[in-house]
């Protein structure tokens, strides 16, 4: 028993040491090259700063860094969560529906392959300044990840699996419940996870255009005034909010796919 205990706890370091460890390593040891080079070459601050530089930076300006990061993350939470809304329940009628997946697939390549960052100014003009035309930017960037992944993971369903259900006589909405959504979860989380990250772009895309607040205002700012520093803060603030939402977007699939995984075998297995 202790042995198990002790093999348990070494498997447990190595995984956080390959998880953790080594990357947090590589990157301390970026920025200390980094460091070194730019000092070692007295490179201009305008041109590329020093990692201290911008950390004090962040610490120095964290209050105005934190209020503009509140309103791009507000519409990259909205521009995702309309994505996600619109996108699960298309990829559910396209499964279901022959005549409308014909009819809508076309449109959502096309809206896919549209430049987005041509449709900004567009979206200034009929909406206006604010968050609009943000949240509409982030839902077209984040779309077509989430509903080309759901109709994938719907559509991976073994036939047995529907026939089997079918012939204990459950209807179309118990084998969606109990045997598509459930087996499709992995491959929605994986467009989840796309579409969080190109939700970021999505929301800064917006605020670049045309936008009075948020980390893209503050880029767009400090560009103009040749504000190095501040620009490597503010896309440091997005790199962090960028990390944060994929983990939790990552922690919700741990709960939602592994932990029915691991209660489906305990079900299944309650000796082991």
């Amino acid at each position: 028993m202790k042995t198990s205990t002790v093999e348990d706890r070494t498997a447990g370091l190595r995984q956080l040491g390959s998880h953790w460890l080594l990357p947090a390593i590589v990157t301390a040891g970026a920025l200390i090259a980094w460091e070194a080079l730019v000092r070692f070459f007295d490179v201009p601050i305008y041109l590329l700063p020093t990692p201290s530089e911008i950390a004090f930076k962040i610490y120095a300006d964290h209050a105005t860094l934190l209020s503009q990061a509140v309103p791009t993350v507000l519409a990259i939470l909205a521009g995702f969560a309309v994505a996600i809304g619109v996108g699960v329940p298309a990829a559910t009628l396209m499964v279901y529906s022959v005549g409308f997946r014909r009819a809508i697939y076309p449109i959502l390549l096309t809206a896919q392959v549209l430049p987005k960052v041509a449709l900004a100014p567009l979206f200034i003009v009929w909406f206006g300044f604010g968050s609009l035309p943000k949240v509409l930017m982030t839902f077209l960037i984040s779309f077509f990840p989430v509903v080309v992944d759901t109709l994938t993971g719907l559509n991976s369903v073994r036939p047995e699996s529907l026939m089997l259900i079918r012939s204990m006589g459950g209807n179309r909405w118990q084998s969606f419940w109990k045997i598509r959504l459930p087996g499709a979860l992995p491959s929605m989380f994986g467009g989840f996870k796309v579409a969080i990250t190109f939700a970021v772009v999505g929301t800064i895309v917006a605020e670049f255009v045309g936008s009075d607040n948020g980390l893209g205002y503050i880029l767009v700012l400090a560009r103009g005034n040749l504000d190095t520093v501040t620009v490597f803060a503010a896309i440091t603030s997005l790199i962090v909010i960028g990390f944060v939402l994929y983990f939790m977007v990552d922690f919700a699939e741990r709960l939602l796919v592994r932990g029915r995984s691991h209660k489906r075998r305990d079900e299944l297995a309650p000796g082991l």
